[in-house]
């Protein structure tokens, strides 16, 4: 099994073809384990190797809030688009994952179709307590998506 984080490469092709709204379209988050098979060829959510249900995790895992796009132009011919949520808390939850996949819940044309694979570097537990993902700054260098 291999975790190599990721913009999949089916989500590519549909933000082109306009099958993504990540402000108004329910955007998830699903935790796995180190055993998941999960990277750029990551087409859709799937429950394989997911971790188990816990405290307020369940199957599916949770919606991510608050999206919010951004755009810098460095100069006349370079600029970067980029998307941040709210980080996302599962409390009372015993979990141990090694990575996440962003999906599309709200996608019609591609069902739960995956937009991104998050590797942790290692497997990252809580027990009986609050599994958080943490989302980094909002910008051009740190967001957790960008496109360039």
């Amino acid at each position: 099994m291999a975790i190599n984080q990721a913009v999949c490469a089916t989500f590519k092709e549909q933000v082109l073809l306009g099958e993504h709204d990540l402000v108004d379209n329910t955007i998830n988050l699903a935790l796995f384990t180190s055993s998941a098979t999960l990277n750029a060829n990551t087409t859709a959510y799937s429950a394989t190797n997911e971790v188990g249900n816990s405290g307020t995790y369940a199957a599916g895992g949770g919606t991510l809030a608050s999206a919010t796009v951004g755009l810098t132009k460095t100069n006349a011919t370079a600029s970067t688009a980029f998307v941040d949520f709210a980080n996302l808390s599962f409390t009372s939850a015993t979990i141990s994952a090694q990575a996440a996949v962003i999906y599309n819940a709200s996608n019609s044309s591609n069902v739960n179709a995956a937009i991104a694979v998050l590797d942790f570097g290692g497997v990252k537990t809580s027990t009986n307590g609050t599994f958080t993902i943490a989302f980094p700054t909002n910008d051009a260098t740190s967001a957790i998506l960008r496109l360039s």
